[in-house]
């Protein structure tokens, strides 16, 4: 049964340096800017793009749109309801019902509309953060994909009405 539950992945050797690069640009910024740059959900973006370039999560309308959302869902609220772990868990919450209907869903999403309650990352964290990482992962990634032939494809191909 647990054969059946767990999945195997050969170590991305080549989005490992990718993700370094990427990450460490952040890290980067954090130092010299002061800002929050580097945040968790980053990491888990990356690594779906990595591990699963084909799936709806990873698509670059997900990717993008699914994390500006969330993150401007967090700030939204954040400025009604205040700071703190009860703002960051309506957040969550809405962003879970919200990305979904909206055909944006990217779990990191979720996890980034908790950031402006628990990091009071600012009124423009969604713009000015996430929005340049998002497009540079999906930028990146889908040049990386057709310079590198081991590199999975990405983004996957539209699929049209018909199939």
């Amino acid at each position: 049964m647990l054969r059946s539950w767990c999945t195997l992945h050969r170590p991305a050797i080549l989005g490992c340096p990718w993700m370094a690069v990427l990450l460490g640009s952040l890290t980067w910024l954090d130092f010299r800017e002061g800002g929050i740059f580097l945040i968790p959900p980053f990491a888990a973006t990356l690594t779906i793009l990595v591990y699963q370039p084909n799936a709806s999560i990873a698509q670059p309308i997900a990717v993008v749109c699914g994390s500006l959302l969330g993150a401007a869902i967090g700030t939204v609220l954040s400025v009604l309801l205040g700071f703190g772990p009860g703002a960051a868990l309506l957040a969550a919450l809405t962003a879970m019902i919200m990305l979904p209907l909206l055909r944006v869903f990217h779990p990191p999403g979720v996890a980034l509309a908790m950031c402006p309650a628990l990091l009071h990352s600012g009124a423009w964290f969604a713009i000015l953060v996430v929005l340049p990482f998002t497009l540079a992962a999906v930028i990146s990634c889908a040049v990386l994909s057709r310079l590198v032939s081991s590199w999975p494809r990405y983004p996957a191909p539209l699929l049209n009405e018909k199939g």
